[in-house]
């Protein structure tokens, strides 16, 4: 269960840092200044994550227009994220959080022991959390055209 406490609409996103497929380290408050999404899924290669990250891919220059940064959060190893972006020729930056404790901190656990829910943050430059979409079950992933709404509010 989440923990209401934290990771709320109007809250302070809580910084962390993790490695990317690259193997680059990639820290939140480092992004202070420009609009953050946070894209968390459960796996990769798996058929709904697989659509999910393939679509944000084939919408990507109308991310990139928002001049947001755009991370992707699962528990995946940097290996393993580093195929699957190579894989599906993904241009977005994926984290490894193999330890769970990002998706914890943020209160994005699936209904399913051991999995991330499928759950995307938006945070101001400011780094306040403007929009929170947690779907504990994860069968239906988030539709673009609302990331990049909710992407344009937290700019005004």
């Amino acid at each position: 269960m989440a923990n209401p406490s934290k990771a709320q609409e109007g809250q302070t996103a809580p910084d962390f840092a993790l490695q990317d497929g690259e193997g680059a380290q990639w820290r939140l408050s480092d992004q202070r200044g420009k609009v953050v999404v946070l894209l968390f899924y459960p796996g990769d290669e798996t058929p709904i994550c697989t659509r999910q990250m393939c679509s944000v891919r084939d919408r990507w220059e109308d991310y990139v227009a928002t001049g947001a940064e755009v991370v992707g959060v699962s528990t995946n190893t940097v290996d393993s994220h580093k195929s699957f972006a190579e894989h599906h020729d993904l241009p977005l930056r994926l984290l490894a959080d193999v330890d769970q404790k990002v998706a914890n901190t943020y209160g994005a656990q699936s209904l399913i022991p051991g999995k991330v829910a499928r759950s995307v943050f938006v945070i101001d430059a400011n780094g306040i959390i403007r929009y929170r979409d947690v779907r504990p079950l994860g069968l239906f992933r988030p539709k673009d055209d609302d990331i990049i709404a909710a992407i344009r509010e937290a700019q005004q």
